[in-house]
């Protein structure tokens, strides 16, 4: 299986949207190297910062499941080397 190095960039306009994200997030805890939360309380908004390892599809299907959430922002960035794991 053919695996990327990228990260993962989630900005949360409602902190209600908070547990569901963190529950996502932990349902694909396997593929996440690191994690940085930054909340910018007084400005309404909170960031989270993913470093992640997995399969192109794994990584897609991870940001498309935070993107549906209401008052939530994801991009991510991958990079182009691939490695292989069995």
């Amino acid at each position: 299986m053919e695996k990327r190095i990228g990260t993962i960039s989630i900005v949360i306009y409602n902190r209600d949207m908070a547990e569901r994200v963190n529950k996502l997030i932990s349902c694909y805890g396997d593929c996440v190297l690191a994690r940085q939360g930054l909340p910018f309380a007084d400005r309404g908004i909170f960031i989270i910062t993913l470093v992640v390892e997995a399969s192109t599809d794994k990584i897609n299907a991870l940001t498309g499941s935070l993107g549906r959430l209401e008052n939530v922002e994801v991009k991510s960035i991958l990079s182009k080397i691939k490695t292989v794991q069995s």
